[in-house]
């Protein structure tokens, strides 16, 4: 404690007080020695005031000396005992992260092991699962191979089928069209072949000579739309198979009275240089059925 400076203590040394020296009387005056008494006294106040002043800082400077020496001792103390639960607590940390790495070891070891048996599991599932693919694939194969043989099998006969199919059709077809008749028109033309039922018209259809239209007209009151030109039925005579018809082409009305079933109806147009024909197939009550055949070639007269 010989470093310590204590605060309370006078930073100079105390004054000298000053000292009176009583004059030579030069007549005995009593009222000078009265005065030089009094100064005397206060001086002795003075300094006996300055004395108890002293003694007191000397006091107050003891007292906190002690209080600073005492607070310094807490001071140690807190700090030995704040050292020694610091140190307690640095090692129970060192200990904690021993205890974690040897922890992590052992389950990075685990985990390596379950990493192992977890991929030789997977290992043998695929495998397992490749050889059912496998054997899937195979037994498909085999059965698409067995359809498609059995497939084109069928397809074989269903080719020669279509073919028998094709060459009766054909040969349908040609016995037809030699049925078919020529005949001249009301106008004297002489006509091409006429069809007399649907199975005919097919056939001319299919020889593609003219374009035909199909209808099937009752009696009204208005002309109806058959291929190009419009076409009004005004009577039908289901008895004797005739039947009365109003042509219009070109903005021109034709009437066609009292013609008979399969007659070609011709009349020209100026779109074509030959006759337009109308067939009537069937005379019913107040209706007809036939078609309509237009040359192919559309060129004005």
């Amino acid at each position: 404690m010989s470093d310590y400076q204590n605060p309370y203590q006078p930073s100079q040394p105390p004054q000298q007080q000053p000292t009176y020296t009583i004059p030579a009387s030069d007549g005995g005056s009593g009222v000078k020695m009265a005065i030089l008494f009094g100064a005397v006294l206060a001086l002795i106040a003075a300094n006996v005031y300055l004395f108890l002043q002293i003694d007191g800082l000397k006091q107050q400077m003891a007292q906190g000396q002690q209080v600073l020496v005492d607070e310094l001792g807490k001071v140690r103390e807190t700090n030995t005992v704040s050292a020694a639960a610091a140190r307690q607590k640095v090692d129970s940390l060192r200990d904690e992260l021993e205890a974690a790495r040897r922890q992590q070891q052992m389950a990075v070891g685990q985990a390596k092991v379950d990493a192992t048996r977890h991929a030789e599991d997977l290992a043998r599932k695929l495998e397992q699962q490749q050889r059912a693919v496998e054997q899937a694939v195979r037994s498909e194969i085999k059965e698409v191979e067995q359809t498609a043989s059995n497939r084109i099998g069928e397809v074989s006969t269903e080719v020669s089928t279509v073919r028998t199919e094709v060459s009766n059709t054909k040969g349908e077809l040609d016995r037809t069209i030699a049925s078919l008749k020529s005949v001249a028109g009301d106008l004297g033309v002489q006509s091409g072949l006429i069809a007399t039922n649907s199975t005919e018209l097919s056939a001319l259809k299919a020889l593609g000579e003219r374009n035909y239209f199909e209808f099937n007209l009752t009696k009204t009151k208005q002309p109806q739309r058959v291929g190009d030109i419009l076409v009004q039925l005004k009577k039908a005579d289901q008895k004797r198979n005739r039947y009365t018809v109003e042509v219009i082409a070109d903005d021109k009305k034709t009437e066609k009275k009292d013609r008979n079933i399969n007659e070609p109806v011709q009349f020209y147009t100026s779109k074509a240089r030959q006759p337009y024909e109308i067939v009537v197939n069937t005379v019913g009550k107040d209706r007809i059925q036939g078609y309509l055949a237009t040359p192919k070639v559309q060129i004005a007269r």
